[in-house]
């Protein structure tokens, strides 16, 4: 079963940076990623109450697949309330639940702290000039287009966000 659990967990790695390449690329997240990675948490979640010596602290723990959806909840209400508000996108409110599942509840601190950081970074980053010799590349020309538009593409933020919160070796005891 522990194979299982890293092999999805690999799997929502590929899929979170597929949902940013592609934010960053068109500004949409597609609902086929999203998706995907509810159905990959789910699997994950069958594997981990099937390995469990106490099921009931597996599905109801704040450590446990109860805490990763109850994350996965209270950000995707954020994002909906910051969707509201039109100061998120769709995508990148429906990408907060996903995010939230895999991060669950024993990560929602880093995860956060990360996201503002980042944040705040990338917000800094797109004020700086492009140097000239590297205008002509096609990621600077994005940046350009991004600088231009002043729509920020929040799911690379997000996702980068996301990943580091996942590699901090936090026990889930």
């Amino acid at each position: 079963m522990a194979q299982m659990v890293s092999f999805t967990t690999w799997i929502a790695v590929l899929l979170l940076l597929y949902a940013a390449w592609t934010d960053f690329r068109t500004w949409k997240i597609p609902n086929a990623a999203v998706l995907a990675l509810v159905t990959l948490y789910a699997l994950r979640a069958a594997a981990l109450t099937l390995g469990a010596a106490d099921i009931g602290a597996a599905l109801f723990s704040s450590t446990g697949i109860g805490g990763d959806v109850g994350a996965g909840l209270l950000l995707f209400m954020l994002g909906v309330v910051l969707w509201a508000f039109r100061l998120f996108g769709a995508g990148d409110a429906k990408l907060f639940l996903p995010i939230g599942l895999f991060v669950g509840w024993h990560g929602m601190l880093p995860f956060a702290i990360f996201l503002f950081v980042l944040g705040v970074a990338a917000l800094l980053l797109l004020r700086l000039p492009v140097p000239l010799p590297l205008a002509h590349l096609a990621f600077f020309m994005r940046i350009e287009e991004i600088r231009a538009s002043r729509k920020v593409p929040y799911g690379v933020v997000m996702v980068f966000a996301a990943l580091l919160a996942l590699a901090l070796p936090v026990s889930r005891s």
